[in-house]
């Protein structure tokens, strides 16, 4: 790459939008003006640029910014389909669309299907593109049979993925909100009950976005301006849009219409009303029936359509053509399209034989006109009386004849050609089934297609990635469109519950958690209460990997509910112990958290329900007990009932209950439980080593929604107990192994926390940096999120640039920290350690003793846990260099809380040595921080040594990207 190009991984997009600006010689304040930030954001960024690209000064920069972008901008128009076939005509309608697009921030082109609304509305925003900064997207909304999914539809064309403990609504609005773009919705008219109420909640919240839609039907929202879309011009006879349309096409396939013909070809238009579809329908019919063979077929059918009680003011037109090209097939091959109708993606040849035939679901062959023919409107094949014919070859050779007839697409693809309908298609042939009495049974067998492909699914390629994702995305629009129509009918109750549990699964496997929680709810309402209880089950396990605490809760106490109607009791108390649990674990991702005595009236009652004998109900009891009864839970709500000790005794108790049981997962919960109350002990060592065992024995748990959120919060609390007792390697694995999660792909902030945290105290500043981008764009799409660990990953940012004296960026990022954690106490503790280690590094022992000051039994809740350690041993160092008076009885008394913690003792030792100047001493440490994995306190400990070794020492710091100590740190 050349100097003058950007690398558009190493600048974020909130610093490409300050570049942006800087080439137009904006100042600080006028850029924060215009991105809606603070002046001190900016600054933040245009430091971090500076850096990045290596330039002296801001004039610089702004020379930088005009080249970079000068023959690199972005594709305006990426966003678009690129049309196969030529924009023909309209040039009034262009320009005055464009101009009312301009002027308002949601217009809906109106008008009937195949008037041509889709192609005028690519070619306006194609036109338009380049006006805006972020381009244009277009979204096709017509696979959609739900309206609930019309956000998931735009966030998948937009490139915005799910969030934990955020809803895809609320992740999308954040990530477009200064967004200066069009987004153009096609095909709204069908799930406009899902458009509208989208828009109204999208426009406000996204100052700078417009949206053109178009639609069959007005979305009637108050903001919606109107643009009615008209046929194409007939004016102008030969030289009207409508005639060039055809000429256009019908050469296109080969034909093209001479002279002699044109004005027939005229009339033609005329008689077709303009209608873009039909005019390209009837254009390539052209060189099989001709100007003769056009005007009968389409003749009778215009007369028997006008002004009749089939037709609707909509779809008269449309509905002729439509009527005329099915009234041209062969009966075999109307009884062919009206029953692949119900496919809404691409479909083979051997879906089509299992949907469209009915003896093709088993495999078989058929008789045609003869005594044990199906005969009449079923019978697809007919070339004499008991002649088997292949259905296959026969269904294959119908295809090719209605992609002949335009009314199928022939879609190539790397496992063969597929065919596809038209929405407007589909929609005929749904109607041709209904006349036919053919709906239900063909919905039917699609339904069994559908259950079938989902098993074959299950079976097969891990739908996670590569051959699976997109074999899973091949049929999912059509599993969907079966659990459209399937639940509502009571035949169908049990296979549609069936195929929503598969779907479920399936989603799980896709990383689309919120289909996949969903699709477990839907499942539930379908089953019998047993099977409920279990779908409800799966549904909670998922809402954990989302983050939602609230969700988990409901979940468990409706599955609970299920499992009481269906009479298992012991299943009911295991499930309203899951509940109570949940309340304590997770009550970080809860939005308001339960009452206590909420949750111990949940716990209460699943002790009525317990009965006695079961281990794994015991199991879940006792874990429940642990949670909500012991000191943990009351420290929540600000009411501390039960020693440490107690807490202890009772996780320990969960922990043997739950292995008895032989369940992982369960084991995993209670020793997190131990871990936590070992953390509320002050025993470090014991809560990492809890926590550590839950590793190994989620080595065998099943890969289901419950097991997978286990093992990310297992490897969460693993990286963060070792990173407390100084295990820094293995901290560091785990923090990858979690950052590496599929789930988390999309939850980049969620993903590295505590990778962040263990790279910054082992003083790998550029590893930080690189990572502190995404963590903090990913953070600002989901919407701000807040919790302890995200809090200490920014602090821990702030730290870096701390040690490397961007101050500016340090307070740029304490900024984050106050968004990002939930409690001040939390931030008192991570705080007072990230602080100190700042204030050593540029030798200010006064203010990091001041940092550190409380003695750590005076403010064990804030330390506890990862900080304990670190905080005792910074406050011995920074009392042994400030001269402090009780320095030698601070050393002692932290010598013995970090025993056997190599990394803290290191720091102990070298407290000591300061604090009786023993130079060889001092430097023996450095040897035992290389050892425990921390480079920047063994080069910190050659600077302390002073001399020829202090130079040594600032080479090392330089190397790790620390560059030397600063004086002076803001305050």
């Amino acid at each position: 790459m050349s100097n003058s190009v950007v690398s558009a991984s190493a600048v974020s997009a909130r610093e490409a939008d300050v570049l942006a600006l800087l080439g137009e010689h904006l100042s600080n304040a006028e850029i924060a003006a215009r991105l809606v930030i603070s002046v001190r954001t900016v600054e933040s960024h245009v430091s971090s640029l500076l850096r990045k690209l290596d330039v002296p000064d801001r004039r610089a920069l702004a020379r930088r910014a005009a080249a970079s972008w000068q023959g690199s901008a972005p594709d305006a128009a990426g966003g678009l389909p690129t049309p196969l076939t030529t924009f023909v005509g309209r040039e009034r309608e262009r320009g005055e669309l464009a101009t009312v697009l301009r002027t308002h921030r949601q217009v809906t082109a109106v008008g009937p299907g195949g008037v041509g609304k889709t192609r005028l509305a690519l070619a306006v925003a194609a036109d338009a593109a380049d006006d805006f900064a972020d381009g244009a997207w277009f979204v096709d909304l017509a696979p959609l049979t739900d309206p609930g999914r019309v956000c998931a539809a735009v966030a998948a064309a937009v490139n915005v993925g799910e969030q934990p403990g955020r809803g895809l609504a609320e992740v999308l609005t954040t990530a477009l909100a200064d967004r200066e773009a069009l987004l153009v919705l096609d095909n709204c008219e069908h799930v406009r009950e899902g458009v509208a109420p989208f828009l109204e909640r999208l426009l406000p919240a996204c100052p700078r976005l417009r949206v053109l839609a178009t639609s069959r039907a007005r979305l009637l929202v108050p903001f919606e301006r109107i643009f009615s879309v008209p046929p194409l011009s007939r004016a102008g006879g030969d030289e009207s849009d409508a005639v060039s349309l055809f000429m256009e096409r019908a050469a296109a396939v080969g034909w093209p219409p001479g002279p002699s013909v044109s004005e027939g070809v005229v009339a033609l238009c005329e008689r077709l009303d303009g209608m873009a579809l039909a005019i390209e329908l009837a254009a390539a019919r052209w060189p099989t029936l001709g100007l003769d063979g056009l005007t009968a077929g389409l003749s009778d059918q215009l007369r028997m359509l006008a002004g009749g009680a089939r037709a609707d003011d909509r779809h008269r037109s449309l509905r002729a053509v439509l009527d005329w090209s099915h009234d041209l097939l062969e009966p075999r091959d109307q009884a062919l399209l009206r029953r692949v109708s119900v496919f809404v993606a691409p479909f083979t040849v051997e879906a089509a034989v299992v949907v469209a035939d009915p003896d093709g679901v088993s495999g078989g062959w058929r008789h045609a006109h003869g005594a044990d023919s199906t005969g009449g409107a079923d019978s697809m094949v007919g070339v004499g009386v008991g002649v088997e014919v292949d259905v296959a070859a026969a269904v294959a050779d119908g295809l090719g004849r209605l992609a002949e007839h335009s009314l199928l697409t022939a879609v190539p693809s790397a496992s063969g050609t597929r065919y596809q309908a038209l929405e407007t298609i589909r929609q005929y042939g749904t109607e041709q089934l209904v006349r036919a009495g053919e709906l239900a049974g063909v919905r039917s067998r699609h339904l069994a297609w559908c259950l079938v492909r989902a098993v074959a699914l299950r079976e097969g390629a891990d739908v996670g990635g590569g051959e699976g994702r997109a074999r899973f995305d091949a049929v999912a629009q059509d599993i969907r469109a079966a659990l459209a129509w399937a639940p509502g009918r009571p035949e169908q109750r049990a296979d549609a519950c069936r195929l929503a549990g598969q779907l479920a699964e399936l989603a799980f496997a896709r990383n689309l958690l919120a289909e996949s929680q969903e699709r477990f709810e839907q499942a539930a309402e379908l089953a019998a209460d047993e099977a409920a209880a279990v779908a409800l089950r799966q549904a909670a396990g998922v809402a954990g990997c989302r983050r939602l605490g609230d969700d988990m809760f409901r979940l468990h106490l409706g599955a609970a509910e299920a499992a009481r109607r269906a009479g298992d009791t012991a299943g009911a108390s295991r499930d309203l112990a899951a509940a109570a649990t949940v309340a304590y674990r997770f009550s970080t991702s809860f939005p308001v958290i339960p009452v206590e005595a909420e949750v111990k009236d949940v716990l209460a009652r699943a002790h009525e329900l317990s009965g006695a004998g079961d281990p794994a109900t015991e199991a879940a009891l006792a874990l429940a007990e642990a949670a909500v009864t012991a000191d943990a839970f009351g420290a929540l709500q600000g009411a501390v009932e039960n020693t440490a000790q107690e807490t202890v005794a009772y996780a320990e108790r969960a922990v043997a209950l739950a292995r008895l049981t032989g369940d992982p997962v369960a084991e995993s919960a209670a020793l997190d439980a131990l871990s936590g109350a070992r953390c509320w002990a002050g025993e470090s060592f014991g809560a990492a080593a809890a926590a550590r065992r839950r590793i190994d024995v989620l080595v065998k748990s099943p890969r289901t929604p419950a097991g997978t959120h286990e093992v990310m919060d297992a490897l969460a609390m693993a990286a963060g107990t070792a990173l407390g007792v100084g295990e820094l390697p293995q901290a560091r694995l785990w923090g990858r192994q979690l950052a590496g999660h599929p789930l988390l792909a999309e939850a980049g902030h969620q993903a590295t926390s505590w990778l962040l945290v263990t790279e910054a105290f082992a003083g790998h500043a550029d590893d930080v940096l690189a990572h502190a981008t995404g963590f903090r764009t990913a953070w600002e799409r989901s919407g701000h999120q807040r919790s302890l660990s995200l809090g200490a990953a920014a602090a821990s940012v702030a730290m870096v640039h701390g040690l490397r004296g961007d101050h500016a960026a340090r307070a740029d990022w304490l900024a984050v920290v106050e968004r990002a954690d939930t409690a001040e106490q939390h931030r008192k503790g991570y705080g007072a350690v990230f602080d100190a280690m700042v204030r050593l590094h540029h030798e200010d022992p006064d203010a990091a003793l001041a940092s550190v000051a409380a003695p750590p039994d005076a403010v064990w809740k804030w330390v506890c846990w990862v900080w304990l350690h670190w905080y005792v041993g910074l406050r011995a160092e920074a009392s042994a260099l400030a001269g402090h008076p009780e320095a030698r009885a601070r050393i002692d008394s932290a010598r013995g809380v970090v025993e056997g913690n190599a990394l803290a003792a290191a720091q102990v030792e070298r407290a000591q040595a300061l604090l009786d100047d023993d130079v060889p001493r001092l430097l023996a440490t450095r040897a035992a921080f290389e050892a425990a994995g921390c480079p920047y306190q063994a080069a910190r400990t050659l600077v302390l040594a002073g001399g020829a070794h202090a130079a040594e020492g600032r080479t090392a710091l330089s190397a790790l990207g620390l560059g030397p100590a600063t004086a002076a740190v803001d305050t």
